[in-house]
Parts: structure tokens; C-alpha cells; sequence
């Protein structure tokens, strides 16, 4: 059988059995009590290399059964829905171009290609700031990508002067970056490649001098190195190494170009050191010596450097320090802290600061100018998401700004500060059409069982009838202290149009109110964001969006606890489906395994299992853990092979056990990229083939096929 017969209900017998993992029971014992994992096997004793042929060979009946079970790749429901959503992609897209340095640099797709092609103008070639002539393509990542089954670029980075380009390249999926360095005068490439890189590079003023960070054995990013263009890689200059393992390192310039920025941090802490970028043999000097609890950010403007401090309250305040002195006893308050008012973000302009963040729960931006007055900016949309574009140049009088909602596709703006007035300089197109008058969305409080009220984001089509009969599909994260703002999806319109209402749970875990909102779901308190998960859900079957069995929920990574602890907590019957996203599901083994990379860095999070009280409340919702005898819903598990923040063997083993105790008869599905990392694969077409394999698989599930 290609693909469901729409005759024959969706249902596991009506398949082929799926393959069932062989059990060899393992007990794990942690402060007295015993867990069985009887599919220990499934991790790869060689890993980070998977060569076991027994684990392949399951991972590939896995596989293989999807494909019965939904169709194959390129035919029908899979096929059709790819090309619905491909039809809403501009073929020959382009991004709006921007100034770095002498340059105009845009990123543009060509028709019929699934990467970036990266190319520029000579600012002395453009009319009134627009690009003139042909480009020169300066990274083609097609051509990278030619012959390799997976390709992923993080920086593109010229130097100032933009004679070079560093960049580096991915092509296993596993966020080991090699970085290059090309001469865009000859098309050369300088000297050999350096592998084991996180991707960040950042340029000294010389445009000689490269600084970028090497991962460790572990694959932690914990080393920042000094390398000189023509000398050999092996001879670099270490700068700084980070000795503790729960924190990670990062590296960048300045918008102004004065100082190289190395960040080092955690969830909850953080550190900068900063390298004058026209001294980049200079000893890093410390902004703030790091302490427990505090995390700051830094920008330099003129003669000043401004700090976001969350050293008075968790949401943070703005002060202003000299640059020749970082002192705490120097600092300026310019913007305090508040319950209401949560501070995120700076870009500094030389004439203008941008400050971004959130005022109750709502996302939005300050702008202050030289002689400190203060205004925000107005967007067209009550509830929306905004964030800086391509802000290369630091003496622009105007920024560029990223804006979108639940109805508005994305749209790129100038905003010229002193005029206040937003100037729209592209909105994405959608070739197959959208109509924006056709939807509607509403922004409701759903109360938790303790009686806190959580934001729930909806859209759908105005035709939609809140009488239940509809089929309802929710979206939840709430972990890391990231928002799940309101933002538009093209490909999330094949479900409005067929019916769906789609919501977004704002839970705590997030930081949508703030850090506040992050304490609320972590550690200790981590079950509140899956009781306020499922408390949304009910919710929204009270608001007349759906009935019970007609919802079907998703998450990814962090969001894959979630679906995999609401699924073990839900109520039998309240969802219909499940999608879950190279979910993060045995949490009580990993987090007790210090010979993984995320280990010790996810700690603030989930907290350390060898504390007995945090043992206590991850085995009440670790999903591989409370897999229980008991009805579950449809459900659809993806992974990478080469996925180093949630090792593929996670959701291999958790589909492995529900196989054994699940007591319905629902399909369950494992998918697990063989090629791919984390974020699964790169390019927008093989991209939009994964989301057309999910969509499938809900409506199949939802009897909307």
C-alpha cells in the first residue's frame, strides 16, 4: 500500500505491522529507585559515528513503514501538499539589499534552486542607494551543495575593506563548521579549511586577522582563536578557553566596528570580554566579572557603552557606562527595571539606540536619540513580531527592521528615526495568493489551574465556526526562556483553508512576560508549563475551537517533553493527533550523562537529576519514563542522525516503547533524517518536504485527507 486508502479508516491495522526494536532490559538506579530501558541499545556505543548495523537497521524499517503508511516522497498526499507549498514560495526570491563597508551585499534564491546565492554591488555603482548592474556572486551555496546530501553556512562575513569572505560550511548536520576564507578579488581560497568550528567569525580591522571558536571533544564551543590569513591554521593564537563545561562561548563585532565581542554564558549567566578591533593582539579586557545569576549585554556608541544589566531585576534595566571606564560604581541608569516592562535587546546606531523588548507580554521597540528623548515605534498589528533585519552600516540614518504576524507575511521596513515613519521596503510575496482579509486572529487569556492566565495566540479563517466541529491544532514550546511569537507561516495556511484553527500557547518556560515567566517553568517548577499546556487545550475546547478528539498538538526538541508529558497527563480523548519534533524525551538519563554535549549547559533548565528533589519531579514527566499502558493518539516522531542537541536515539527509543504499551490501535510514526542535524534539512524545497510529510500525516489523522 503507497499511501491510506481514504476508504479505510486511518488506523494502525490497517497496515503492515510496524517493525517492533528487540528489548534488552537495562535497570538504571538513581537515589534508590530503578528505571528499565529496556532499548538502551538503540545509542550507538561508537557515537557520534552511527555505523551499528542493528540500529541502522531499525532506524531504516522505521523509515520505511512511514513511507507505507503516508506515501512516499513525491506521491500523492505527500507530492500534492509539497507542491502547494512550494507554490507559495517565490521562485527568483530576494532579500532587500543592504550596506556593509563599500558595498551593497543581497541574498537571492534562483528559480528551481533550494540555497542562497550571497552577492554584492560596489557602493560607488549604486543610484540613490540602489544597487545598479550585474552582481558579483561572492558565495553560491548551491555549488556547495552540489553532490552532498545535506549543506548548511553559518557566517557569510567580508572583511571591512571587502577584499575577503569567511565563511563556513556544514555538511553532516551536526553544527561542526569548517571555516574558509576566499579572496572575492581572485576566487581563491586561502589556505586549508578549519574544521570543528561553531560557525561565528568576526574580523579584526587589519582585515588580516580572523577570530572564530573551536568546539571541543564534547562539541562545546569553548575556544576563541586568533588566526592571520596565509599562515598555517595549526599555528593559531589561542585568546581564551572557557574551563567551564556549563558555559559556552560565542563571538562577534561590534556594529561599530571598534571592538571584537566575546560572549561566554549560560542560561541564567553570562561574561563579555572585549578586543579593540584596531589591537586584536590585545588581551580580552571583562566588562562585568561574571557572578551567579547576572546576565548583561553590551553595545558601544560614541564615546559610551551600553549595558542591559538584570543585576537590580530579572527584566532587566539600561545603563550607560564610559568607554574608559566599565565600573559598576560608573553606571548611568537610563531605563529601569520594571514588572511590566522587560527589556531584550540593543542595536546601536551611531545616532540612534534601539532598545527591544516587551511591555505586558507584547513585543516592542524604544528608540532614543543622542540628546536622550524617547519614543516607540508604531506597528499596524495589535499583537505582532519584530526584530532587527541588516544592520551593517553603523552611521545609517535609518534601521532596518524585521516585522510580521499571524496575518501579515513578513515584511522588511526602513525606519527612519528622526521622521518616525516606517517605510516598507518588501513584504513576502506569495504567488499562489493570500488574501490577508480572509483570516482573523485573536489573542485570548486561558487560566491555569492555579490561576494564572496564559496568553493563547489563534488564527484561522473567518468562515470558521466556533461550534467544536472544527479540527484545532496547537503549538507549544516553553522552555529556554524563549518566546513563541505570533508569527506567519505560508505553509500554515494548507491547514486554515482546510478547516483548521491554529494556536500558539504562550506558556510559562517562555519569557513572555519576562524572566519571571521562565522561573515559573523551570526546574522545580518545569510542570507548570505542561499543566499549562494542557490547561490551554481545555481552554480552547470551553472557547467552542474544537471538541475533545478533534485537537492535535506539536512541539519541537524542548516542545517534544512537552508533547510527550502532555500525551502521558492528558485526559484519554483529548487529542487526536501528535507531532513531535526530534523531541527531547528521556530526560532523566540524559541529564545524568555528563559525556554529552548539552549536559551541563542545560542544568538552569531542567536542573541536575543527582539532586533528589529535581530526580523527583523529572520521573513525574519525563516522557520516555511515564510511558504508560493507556490509549494514545496518532503520533508522528522526527529525528536526525547527526543531531547533537537531541541524540536521534531519544525518539528512537521512546516510538520503541510506545510500540509495546500503547493499548490503541493509532498509527505512530518514527522519521529520522539520516542526513540531518537538529533543524533538520536546510534548503527551502527539502525543507517544505518535511513539513508536507507532518501535514499529511494530520490530515490523514484528522480524516481530512
Amino acid at each position: 500500500m503507497s499511501q491510506p486508502d481514504a476508504a479505510v479508516p486511518f488506523r494502525q491495522s490497517a497496515f503492515p505491522p510496524p517493525p517492533l526494536a528487540r528489548q534488552e532490559p537495562v535497570v538504571l538506579t538513581a537515589h534508590g529507585d530503578s528505571r528499565q530501558d529496556p532499548y538502551d541499545w538503540l545509542r550507538d556505543r561508537g557515537y557520534p559515528q552511527v555505523t551499528d548495523p542493528a540500529v541502522l537497521a531499525h532506524l531504516t524499517a522505521e523509515n520505511d513503514y512511514t513511507d507505507r503508511v503516508l506515501g512516499t516522497e513525491g506521491e500523492g498526499l505527500r507530492q500534492s501538499l509539497f507542491e502547494e507549498l512550494k507554490a507559495r514560495l517565490k521562485p527568483d526570491d530576494s532579500g532587500v539589499p543592504y550596506r556593509a563597508g563599500g558595498f551593497l551585499y543581497q541574498v537571492r534564491f534562483a528559480a528551481g534552486q533550494d540555497h542562497a546565492i550571497h552577492v554584492r554591488w560596489p557602493l560607488a555603482a549604486a543610484l540613490d542607494g540602489q544597487p545598479a548592474g550585474d552582481p558579483q556572486v561572492i558565495l553560491d551555496v548551491n555549488a556547495l551543495a552540489a553532490g552532498k546530501d545535506f549543506m548548511d553556512v553559518g557566517a557569510v562575513e567580508p572583511s571591512p575593506d571587502g577584499r575577503y569572505l569567511a565563511y563556513s560550511v556544514d555538511d553532516q548536520g551536526a553544527e561542526m563548521f569548517t571555516l574558509l576564507v576566499r579572496d572575492l578579488a581572485t576566487g581563491e581560497i586561502l589556505g586549508p579549511g578549519v574544521p570543528g568550528t561553531s560557525g561565528e567569525v568576526a574580523w579584526a580591522s587589519d582585515n588580516r586577522t580572523l577570530f572564530y571558536v573551536l568546539r571541543d571533544e564534547s562539541q562545546r564551543p569553548k575556544k576563541v582563536m586568533r588566526h592571520t590569513l596565509g599562515s598555517d591554521p595549526g599555528t593559531d593564537v589561542l585568546v581564551y578557553e572557557e574551563a567551564d563545561p556549563s558555559w559556552w562561548v560565542g563571538i562577534g563585532r561590534s556594529l561599530s566596528g571598534r571592538f571584537i565581542q566575546i560572549g561566554t554564558g549560560t542560561l541564567v549567566a553570562s561574561e563579555t570580554r572585549l578586543i579593540p578591533a584596531d589591537d586584536p593582539t590585545a588581551p580580552p579586557r571583562v566588562v562585568v566579572p561574571r557572578r551567579d545569576e547576572h546576565l548583561y549585554s553590551v553595545a558601544d556608541q560614541g564615546d559610551g557603552l551600553w549595558i542591559l544589566t538584570n543585576d537590580r531585576h530579572l527584566n532587566f534595566r539600561l545603563v550607560r557606562a564610559p568607554l574608559d571606564d566599565w565600573s559598576e560604581s560608573a553606571w548611568q541608569e537610563v531605563m529601569p527595571a520594571g514588572d511590566r516592562q522587560y527589556l531584550t535587546g540593543l542595536l546601536a546606531l551611531r545616532d540612534w539606540l534601539l532598545v527591544f523588548g516587551r511591555q505586558d507580554g507584547l513585543q516592542q521597540v524604544w528608540v532614543r536619540d543622542a540628546a536622550g528623548a524617547t519614543h516607540t515605534i508604531a506597528f499596524p498589528d495589535a499583537v505582532f513580531a519584530v526584530g532587527a533585519g541588516a544592520n551593517a552600516h553603523y552611521e545609517a540614518a535609518t534601521v532596518r527592521l524585521r516585522y510580521d504576524s499571524l496575518v501579515t507575511p513578513p515584511t522588511t521596513y526602513d525606519y527612519d528615526p528622526a521622521a518616525r515613519r516606517l517605510t516598507v521596503r518588501k513584504v513576502q510575496e506569495i504567488p499562489s495568493g493570500y488574501d490577508p482579509a480572509l483570516y482573523t486572529s485573536e489573542r485570548l487569556m486561558a487560566p491555569a489551574r492555579d490561576g494564572t492566565l496564559i496568553p493563547v495566540s489563534v488564527v484561522y479563517r473567518k468562515d470558521f465556526r466556533k461550534d467544536g466541529a472544527g479540527p484545532l491544532h496547537l503549538y507549544g514550546y516553553g522552555s529556554y526562556s524563549m518566546a513563541m511569537d505570533p508569527h506567519f507561516s505560508p505553509s500554515r495556511i494548507s491547514l486554515l483553508d482546510r478547516g483548521f484553527a491554529y494556536a500558539i500557547a504562550h506558556i510559562r518556560g517562555g519569557d513572555e512576560f519576562g524572566r519571571p515567566w521562565h522561573d515559573a517553568g523551570r526546574l522545580l517548577n518545569k510542570p507548570n508549563t505542561i499543566n499549562d499546556f494542557l490547561d490551554a487545550a481545555q481552554f480552547l475546547v470551553q472557547q467552542g475551537f474544537a471538541r475533545p478528539g478533534h485537537i492535535s498538538i506539536e512541539g519541537g526538541s524542548a516542545g517534544g517533553t512537552l508533547v510527550g508529558a502532555a500525551l502521558n497527563q492528558a485526559p484519554e480523548g483529548l487529542f487526536r493527533a501528535a507531532v513531535a519534533h526530534v523531541p527531547f524525551v528521556d530526560v532523566i538519563s540524559t541529564l545524568l550523562d555528563e559525556s554529552l554535549p548539552l549536559t551541563a549547559s542545560d542544568y538552569p533548565e531542567w536542573g541536575n537529576p543527582n539532586d533528589p528533589a529535581i530526580y523527583a519531579v523529572m520521573k513525574g514527566y519525563s516522557p520516555y519514563d511515564n510511558v504508560a499502558r493507556r490509549a494514545y493518539p496518532h503520533l508522528l516522531i522526527t529525528a536526525g542522525l547527526n543531531d547533537y542537541r537531541v541524540t536521534y536515539w531519544e525518539p528512537a527509543k521512546w516510538a520503541a516503547k510506545l510500540r509495546t504499551h500503547k493499548t490503541d490501535d493509532h498509527v505512530l510514526l518514527l522519521r529520522t533524517e539520516m542526513s540531518a542535524g537538529h533543524g533538520g534539512s536546510t534548503g527551502r524545497f527539502d525543507r517544505l518536504k518535511e513539513v508536507a510529510l507532518a501535514y499529511a500525516f494530520l490530515l490523514w489523522a484528522h480524516g481530512l485527507a
